[in-house]
């Protein structure tokens, strides 16, 4: 008993309690959903089958992970060294996050039970069963990914072979997501004539790519910020400005392509119309994509301050975007044309909250029990950064 007490250790704390309560809360809620289906739970109807489960646990859960592949990418393949002292933490908030976006899918499926039938029936043609088995897959890469992370203090014989694998795994890792982030906005692509032309584009697929990439150093510092404050810890502000700027230059990409896909379509007065639909489309580009700019190319970009709320902005305008995207899009369509109407009923917020709780809640166990903030590789091994800054990765 004394060696489990000094092996792993979970701080009880007050917030920690709230994050628990409302998981239990949740878990309550999520059982009569998967007992009594959907119309006990939530607000969904014939008109709005998907709500504020999809647009949040997945279209949004999906982006917002999206910062492990994106880090993966500049470490691990780019080789950008300054960055690796953030891999561990970037990786594991992305796991924790497609976690979230598993649970939120077999919430969200009517009859959650048949949730195993793709991976036995083959519908090639549906973007759909590309995104399913994508996210799986992804996500069962992501718990491999972790093993070399855990197997450092449980199942240490088995530690070698996940620091070999991890170069295969590590190139997959990266790989999978590009494909079904770009295919959920392809979902969308195909709502021609149904949603907002200002959000409807043939390059759909690829804004979805490019924000789930830009919105990774906005999570990433918001979730250095809170992981500081519960381990004392600082990330170096260099790193994350590094990291900010990269993200401010793909926002440059993703803006012109916007105004350039706005001026071809011939959308630019609707998206100065100042309606409901201008202004939330405004709201979203200009606190979310170009303020943000700003912030990562000033002074700003290297202070606390100016990263939080740079992961602030950045975080809020992805999040707008989704639910623009599944709600304000879509809804002359969905109100206007089918006669429907929708709220999210008071379960559907919680459910969300205690998935969110319940990483939250992993997060926190698996930070104090394992190496992941500001981890530095000491052993000069194949696939481990050395004290020098220097990688043996694929040498």
């Amino acid at each position: 008993m004394e060696t489990a007490r000094k092996r792993w250790s979970f701080k009880i704390t007050p917030t920690r309690l709230v994050f628990a309560a409302i998981a239990a809360l949740a878990i309550l809620i999520i059982l009569v959903r998967l007992i009594w289906g959907l119309g006990a739970t939530t607000n969904l109807n014939d008109q709005y089958p998907w709500g504020f489960w999809i647009s949040f646990d997945v279209l949004l859960g999906v982006a917002l992970a999206g910062g492990g592949y994106g880090v993966s990418l500049l470490v691990y393949v780019l080789r950008k060294d300054q960055f690796y002292p953030i891999a561990r933490s970037a990786m594991l908030t992305s796991l924790l996050g497609y976690v979230i976006v598993v649970l939120g899918l077999l919430i969200e499926v009517g009859q959650w039970f048949n949730f195993w039938k793709p991976f036995v029936s083959w519908g090639h043609s549906s973007i759909l069963f590309e995104v399913f088995w994508c996210i799986s897959m992804y996500t069962i890469i992501q718990v491999l990914e972790f093993c070399e992370i855990g197997t450092e203090k449980v199942f240490k014989g088995w530690h070698r072979f996940f620091k070999k694998a991890m170069p295969v795994l590590l190139v997959i890792g990266i790989t999978l997501p590009t494909l079904h982030q770009a295919s959920l906005g392809a979902l969308y692509y195909m709502m021609v004539g149904k949603l907002d032309p200002l959000w409807w584009s043939m390059l759909l697929p690829l804004f979805f790519l490019l924000s789930s990439f830009f919105v990774g150093p906005g999570m990433i510092a918001l979730e250095s910020s809170l992981s500081g404050k519960a381990f004392n810890h600082r990330v170096d502000p260099s790193v994350l400005k590094g990291l900010i700027r990269i993200s401010g230059g793909v926002m440059i990409v993703y803006l012109a392509m916007k105004i350039i896909d706005l001026v071809v379509a011939g959308e630019v007065a609707k998206a100065f119309a100042f309606d409901f639909v201008s202004v939330m489309f405004l709201i979203e580009l200009v606190l979310g994509v170009l303020i943000p700019i700003f912030i990562a190319f000033s002074s700003s970009a290297g202070t606390r301050k100016g990263q939080i709320i740079f992961g602030l902005l950045t975080v809020g305008g992805v999040i707008m975007n989704r639910f623009n995207v599944v709600l304000t899009g879509m809804r002359e369509y969905l109100s206007g044309t089918l006669g429907g109407s929708y709220f999210p009923a008071w379960t559907e917020f919680v459910v969300s909250a205690g998935l969110v709780s319940i990483a939250c809640l992993l997060y926190l166990f698996i930070a104090e029990n394992f190496s992941i903030i500001d981890h530095r590789g000491s052993e000069p091994v194949k696939g481990v950064m050395i004290e020098q800054g220097k990688y043996a990765f694929f040498k």
